[in-house]
């Protein structure tokens, strides 16, 4: 299975979310649909629901709350992206000009927050106080993320070990938590919901970290920022990490000057230093051991399609250059 065919197999599942998705986005102050039209339709894969459709299916569960607690994901993801483009200044997202460039800064964070509360009252009619409950979590830990990532930002000094607690609360409790409902929903055991957990954290990591290392090698037009964009933004993430690690003092002095300043002149060498350090190949490794873990996770679950699919997108997830 490829993932276009992870993609066909859920499609109609995917239509219905998007169906669900703009019932609730509609609204009498039409710059609310206006502005996140203006994002979701830029691209985006709905990776988020497309997990939590394959783990309820894994689970044996068809049922029609997989699709507003889908939508409830996306949501939540969405507004993350509003809110950090507000915090990164960010130009584009997606290949488009982004949302704070346009109608500015206040209207993206509030639309931000829309979607946020929307998403709790999606979780409310649902009913279920476990899924209110975990998201409650979730979006917890993630605001923890981005203050932290915040703290951290411009810092040379950053550890493997705090990156990948940013990741993890950035980025992959959300993913961990769409896979946990689609155990939730199905009724599942705890301990099969908790290796849905497992499964979408680890995948999340791999995911993010795949991510920040595209962001040194990948194309432009797929990748939907500038390639770079991150160093730019004094980001520091796993290939500058590992890069520094094993640089010269001369070598992290230059980059620690290039980080400080934001020097766009500086990242040709930088760029460099990375390749010649291996920060890459690293990277991807790195990633590749979170996707085995993540696999070994669903061992509990019987062969299906479902989850044929499941380790399909977790192959993606290193092979994309998306």
């Amino acid at each position: 299975m490829q993932i276009q065919d992870v993609f066909a197999y859920f499609g109609n599942d995917l239509k219905r979310v998007g169906d669900y998705m703009e019932i609730y986005l509609k609204s009498e102050i039409k710059l609310i649909p206006d502005i996140v039209h203006h994002l979701i339709g830029g691209g985006g894969k709905r990776f988020r629901p497309l997990l939590l459709l394959a783990t309820a299916d894994l689970c044996g569960y068809k049922g029609e709350r997989r699709y507003p607690l889908s939508a409830v994901i996306e949501f939540i993801h969405t507004a993350t992206l509003f809110h950090d483009d507000v915090v990164d200044h960010a130009e584009t997202r997606r290949g488009r000009v982004s949302a704070n460039r346009i109608w500015g800064t206040e209207a993206s964070v509030l639309i931000g927050d829309f979607l946020y509360s929307k998403s709790f009252k999606l979780m409310t009619e649902d009913g279920s106080l476990a899924i209110l409950k975990l998201i409650s979590t979730t979006t917890n830990l993630m605001s923890e993320g981005e203050v932290f990532e915040l703290m951290k930002a411009g810092d040379t000094h950053i550890t493997e070990d705090e990156y990948l607690s940013i990741v993890e609360k950035k980025t992959s409790v959300l993913i961990s938590a769409a896979c946990a409902i689609g155990g939730i929903v199905a009724g599942a055991t705890d301990k099969q919901i908790e290796s849905l957990s497992k499964f979408g954290m680890d995948l999340g990591t791999a995911f993010q970290i795949t991510d920040d290392t595209l962001d040194y090698i990948g194309q432009q037009e797929e990748f939907g920022k500038a390639i770079g964009q991150d160093l730019r933004d004094g980001k520091v993430t796993m290939p500058l990490i590992r890069t520094m690690k094993k640089c010269t003092p001369e070598e992290r002095t230059l980059i620690q000057k290039g980080i400080k300043n934001k020097d766009g002149n500086a990242a040709a060498a930088i760029m460099e230093l990375i390749n010649s350090y291996d920060g890459i190949s690293y990277s991807l490794q790195r990633a590749k051991q979170y996707v085995k873990k993540a696999k070994e996770h669903l061992s509990l679950f019987a062969d299906s399609e479902a989850k044929t699919a499941l380790f399909t997108v977790a192959d993606y997830v290193i092979k994309r250059r998306i």
